[in-house]
C-alpha cells in the first residue's frame, strides 16, 4: 500500500470517467487528475483508501505524445475543463472508451459499436452559460464554481462560450456595481443578484439574457436593459427570474419578461424552434444535431410508425423524426417546455405531434393504456436515468425498437441492462462528444425486441 506524503515515479496507463490518469503504485490503483496516458511522473500521496488512493504531481520525467495545451487562464481553477491537457483526437479516444467499458462492464452488453461522433469546434460551442455571482473584495464577479465547492472562480472570459457572453456579462457586472445591487450570499441567504444566465441560438444568432434574483427588482434594472438593447442588437430578449429559495438551485419558477419576446428562436434538425428560460436546449446545438441525425439512423421510421418521445423537452427529437413517422407522442414533466414544444410544432406546420405535460412514466403509463401503442419509443432521460416506472410501462407498451439518447453512458448501461433482462437486446451503441475538452460525453442506444 502506497503512504501518503511519499513520492513514487510511475507511467499513468489509463483514464477515468472523470478524466483523472490512473497508475498502480504498490499494486493499488493511484487516481492523478491533469495527467496523460503515456506520462511517466513523480506522484505525491495525498490520500489513501482501502482500494485505491489519490495523487498529485509533483514532476513530470516524460510527457505523453498525447500532451497538448489547448489555451485557458482558468481552467485549472474552474474544474470545468478536464482534458485540456491532451489533445482532441487523445480526448476523443477516451470518451470512446468511457462509453465502451460502461455498456461492456456496467451492463454486461455486447453491442455494436459504431464510430465515435467528434466534434469541428472545440472551443466556442455552448449555446448557453449560466455564471453563479459573488462578492470579492466589495466587488460583483462573476464566474464559475470551483471544483466540489460553491466558491465562485472569477472568469471574464472561458473558451467555451461565445466572445459575445464575456462582452454582455461585464456590461451586466459594470451595472450591478455601479448601482451597488447586492450579490445572493448562499450561506446567510442574503443578498439580491443571484446569476447571469445567456442562451444564444446558433443558426439564429439571437440572444437571451436572463438575469436570477432573490427578488423582483425590475424597476431598477430598467436603465440596464436599455443598455443592453442598444449596445447589443442581437439580443431579442431580457428576462428576470425570480428565485426567493435558500438552495443551490439555479432557476425559480416565476420569469417576467423586462424587454422583447421572453423567448428566442433557432433552428434545429431544419426545424424552427422556440426557446424558453425554462425549457431545454442541447449546448451544443451543432452536435445535438449529429446525434439526433445517429437517433433517426437507428429508428428507421418508414412513415407508418407511431413515435413516442419520452423526456421530449421543446420537442426537438421528436420533431426532426416527425416527417419519418405517422405520429408523435411527447412526454415533458416542464410546463414551459411542453408550450414550446407545442408551438414549435405548429410553427413548422407539423400536425401529426402531440405533447402532454407530466412526469414521463405516469404519463405515457395513461397513454398506453387508453390506447397509445408506439412502434418505436425515443428516451431522452436526466443524468439519472430512466425511472423504474418508466422501464415498466415502455417493455408494457413492447415497441420493436427503442432508441436511448443518454448524457451519463453509466445510468444509459444500467437501463439498457435493465432492458435486456425484460426481452430487448442492446444492438448498436455510438458516442458522441458534445462537450469538448469536458469530461461529459453524451451516447445514443438502439435496443430491439427480441423474436
Amino acid at each position: 500500500m502506497p503512504e501518503k506524503n511519499k513520492v513514487y515515479t510511475a507511467e499513468i496507463t489509463g483514464l477515468t470517467s472523470e478524466g483523472s490518469g490512473v497508475c498502480r503504485i504498490e499494486e493499488m490503483a493511484v487516481f492523478v487528475p491533469e495527467t496523460a496516458v503515456g506520462d511517466v511522473a513523480e506522484i505525491k500521496i495525498v490520500k489513501v483508501l482501502s482500494s485505491y488512493a489519490f495523487g498529485i504531481v509533483e514532476r513530470l520525467v516524460t510527457p505523453s505524445p498525447d500532451r497538448c495545451e489547448r489555451p485557458c487562464g482558468v481552467y485549472k481553477k474552474c474544474g470545468g475543463c478536464v482534458y485540456r491537457h491532451i489533445s482532441y483526437e487523445a480526448e476523443c479516444r477516451a470518451k470512446a472508451a468511457v462509453v465502451r467499458d460502461a455498456f461492456e462492464r456496467i451492463g454486461g452488453l455486447s453491442p455494436q459499436f459504431d464510430t465515435f461522433i467528434s466534434a469541428d469546434d472545440t472551443d466556442r460551442y455552448r449555446n448557453k452559460a449560466q455564471y453563479p455571482l459573488a462578492c470579492i473584495d466589495g466587488k460583483a464577479v462573476c464566474g464559475f464554481y470551483a471544483p466540489r465547492s460553491h466558491r465562485v472562480v472569477p472568469v471574464e472570459d472561458c473558451p467555451l462560450q461565445p466572445e459575445i457572453f464575456s462582452e454582455i456579462t461585464a456590461m451586466v457586472l459594470a451595472f450591478i456595481n455601479e448601482k451597488k445591487l447586492s450579490v445572493y450570499d448562499e450561506r446567510s441567504g442574503n443578498g439580491i443578484m443571484r446569476h447571469i444566465y445567456l442562451r444564444k441560438g446558433a443558426h439564429s444568432g439571437e440572444i437571451m439574457v436572463c438575469l436570477v434574483a432573490r427578488k423582483d427588482v425590475s424597476r431598477q434594472l430598467s436603465p440596464l436593459c436599455r443598455k443592453l438593447a442598444d449596445s447589443f442588437p442581437d439580443i431579442r430578449s431580457i428576462v428576470l427570474n425570480i428565485n426567493s429559495a435558500k438552495t443551490n438551485v439555479i432557476l425559480g419558477e416565476n420569469c417576467i419578461t423586462l424587454w422583447g419576446s421572453g423567448t428566442i428562436t433557432d433552428v434545429m434538425c431544419g426545424n424552427s424552434v422556440e426557446i424558453s428560460p425554462l425549457s431545454f436546449y442541447q449546448v451544443n446545438t451543432l452536435q445535438a444535431e449529429r446525434l439526433y441525425a445517429k437517433a433517426l439512423e437507428y429508428a428507421a421510421p418508414t412513415g407508418s410508425e407511431t413515435i413516442a418521445d419520452l423526456y421530449c423537452g421543446t420537442g426537438t427529437i421528436g420533431l426532426s423524426m416527425a416527417h419519418s413517422a405517422a405520429e408523435i407522442v411527447g412526454v415533458e414533466i416542464v410546463p414551459e417546455a411542453v408550450e414550446n414544444a407545442k408551438k414549435n410544432a405548429a410553427r413548422n406546420n407539423i400536425t401529426n405531434a402531440r405533447f402532454y405535460c407530466g412526469d414521463a412514466g405516469e404519463v405515457f403509463g395513461r397513454l398506453r393504456k387508453n390506447g397509445c401503442t408506439p412502434d418505436i419509443i425515443v428516451v431522452d432521460p436526466p443524468r439519472k436515468g430512466c425511472s423504474d416506472e418508466t422501464i415498466d410501462n415502455i417493455v408494457a407498451a413492447a415497441p420493436g425498437k427503442i432508441v436511448m439518447i443518454s448524457c451519463n453512458p453509466s445510468t444509459a448501461a444500467r437501463d439498457a441492462k435493465l432492458l435486456s433482462e425484460k426481452g430487448y437486446s442492446a444492438e448498436k451503441v455510438c458516442g458522441a462528444d458534445l462537450f469538448p475538452a469536458t469530461r461529459h460525453v453524451e451516447c445514443v442506444v438502439l435496443m430491439s425486441r427480441k423474436k
